[in-house]
């Protein structure tokens, strides 16, 4: 039973690899008859490849499409490509693939023999990310995305928001993708609470397999039991200036737009939605708010208004529109 299995297995190989072939030289590959050859085939229809046999003299076996997704067998160098490729698009912050690449990711990494991981680990990617965006190592994504999966312990050093380095003990339970950052919601063992922790800023200890080493854990509710809700409502506002504008745009359009993490879209009518935004300062909230291509209204705090008339003012004198300006004035910030 182990030799046909292994022999199906081999057969499905050579039929991934080339578009068709024909009997005898699938017969002379594996070292048996055309006749075990038809048996085979039949076996692999059992289990629902799609296998497809062209009768007459150019006749022949090919795989095909069928209406579901077989396993595919990927020889040392393809699972390695695959892989690379996985990491690649989980860090490129592009909409709707980082998150299935990552799942994609996490699954093939932990069937990887040691020696393919380190050829991948070895592989010298680099993602050219916007400044706005801090990079997100995929490797660190897969890893994180492992221990979630398999509710393994990570022991990491975390680097907080003041630049404080620390070393915990969590139990990861779930990756979010929140505007153009990764998040891991975890209970913190040693704080005995939960945390939203930012992954760019974070370094699993890994033993030398490059895979967590710590026990299992039973998993926890997250409250609300909403993991996307929860870390919005921990990232929206830790900035410290706070502003509300109205945009006339819908709040499909200005997610799509805005660059930020730190902000919450509420829906006002058809074509306008009330954005709450929290930035460093009111310059930093202004040019947010400029890069949306929309007309918007201030709501508060007057600061904003503030800044964008010292900006309209700027944007004037370089169009040549308005009176050079006799004395530098410094813009509020708060």
């Amino acid at each position: 039973m182990l030799e046909t299995s292994a022999r199906l297995l081999r057969l499905l190989s050579l039929l991934q690899a080339r578009p068709e072939w024909t009997g005898p030289e699938l017969a002379e590959r594996l070292g048996i008859t055309t006749r075990t050859v038809r048996r085979d085939v039949d076996k692999l229809r059992g289990l629902d490849y799609p296998v497809e046999v062209g009768f007459g003299p150019g006749g022949g076996y090919r795989l095909g499409s069928g209406a579901a997704l077989p396993p595919l067998l990927l020889d040392d160098d393809e699972a390695v490509a695959v892989a690379v490729t996985l990491r690649t698009a989980a860090g490129s912050g592009v909409a709707g693939t980082g998150e299935t690449a990552l799942a994609a990711l996490v699954k093939l990494e932990r069937i990887l023999p040691a020696r393919l991981r380190h050829r991948v680990s070895a592989m010298p990617v680099a993602i050219v990310a916007p400044r706005v965006a801090p990079t997100v190592d995929p490797s660190v994504l897969a890893v994180v995305g492992g221990a979630c999966r398999d509710r393994r312990v990570l022991e990491i050093d975390y680097t907080a928001r003041d630049g404080a380095a620390t070393r915990r003990r969590i139990e990861p339970i779930h990756l979010v993708a929140w505007g153009r950052r990764w998040y891991l919601v975890a209970w913190d063992r040693d704080r005995e609470d939960w945390r939203t922790l930012r992954v760019d800023r974070l370094t699993p200890r890994l033993a030398p397999d490059g895979l967590p080493t710590g026990p299992r854990f039973a998993p926890r509710e997250i409250p609300g039991g909403d993991p996307a809700a929860f870390v919005s409502d921990r990232v929206a506002d830790v900035r410290p200036f706070r502003c509300v504008v109205r945009v006339e745009a819908s709040a499909e359009q200005v997610r799509a737009t805005i660059w930020t993490d730190q902000v919450r879209i509420e829906p006002d009518g058809p074509q306008a939605c009330r954005v709450s935004l929290s930035t460093d300062d009111a310059r930093a909230a202004s040019i947010i708010l400029l890069g949306l291509g929309a007309e918007f209204t201030v709501e508060s705090p007057d600061a904003l208004a503030d800044e964008l008339r010292v900006v309209a003012a700027r944007y004037l004198r370089a169009a040549g529109d308005a009176p050079a300006r006799s004395q530098p004035t410094t813009p509020p910030t708060r």
